[in-house]
């Protein structure tokens, strides 16, 4: 007799004992510069990822994309309990951070939380425009402007990016945006 494989199931969203510790919350911190939590080799590092990706990007606008990358993950740890996602375009700049595993893991230590990623196949069909107001509200309330160029809806992008996934967050911070915080995992993505 044979059993059906079971469905994969998806990591745990909760800090392991290991995973960085909040240092501040919200509110009661001071902004973090997006730019200085990298030096200009690792800034570099990622940005070439960002280009090496996107045949044909603009060091620019990949520099852009970083640090809108950046600014989200700052955010995503500053809320670690509020929904948020990024635009592709942003996403592609959190890829391109997440590969340099070192760098990621440096910079959560700094941020004083984790923020994983749970990417979700591409479906326009979640797009939720409020998300993406409260997203851009809060990277305004963690004292930083958006590049509101790279924050727009996934029908009027500002310039096309090799990232294939994008994120449905749910309450709680749980889902394809975790910083690391719920104590279930409610669905959602690979564990990229």
């Amino acid at each position: 007799m044979t059993t059906p494989n079971p469905a994969p199931v998806p990591p745990p969203c909760i800090s392991k004992p290991s995973d960085p510790k909040p240092s501040f919350t919200g509110a009661t911190a001071a902004p973090v510069s997006p730019r200085g939590l990298l030096s200009d080799a690792q800034f570099n590092g990622v940005m070439h990822t960002v280009l090496d990706n996107n045949r044909g990007m603009a060091p620019d606008m990949a520099s852009r994309i970083v640090v809108e990358a950046l600014k989200f993950v700052i955010t995503a740890a500053t809320f670690p309990t509020v929904p948020i996602a990024p635009t592709r375009e942003v996403d592609e700049g959190w890829h391109a951070l997440i590969l340099h595993t070192h760098l990621y893991e440096t910079l959560a230590g700094r941020l004083g939380r984790f923020v994983h990623h749970f990417p979700e196949r591409p479906d326009t069909s979640r797009y939720d425009p409020d998300v993406m107001t409260r997203t851009i509200a809060l990277i305004e309330q963690a004292g930083h402007t958006p590049d509101a160029d790279l924050w727009t809806s996934p029908d009027k992008p500002l310039v096309s990016v090799a990232a294939n996934c994008n994120h449905t967050p749910m309450p709680g911070g749980c889902g394809p945006i975790n910083p690391g915080n719920c104590a279930t995992h409610g669905g959602g993505g690979d564990g990229e």
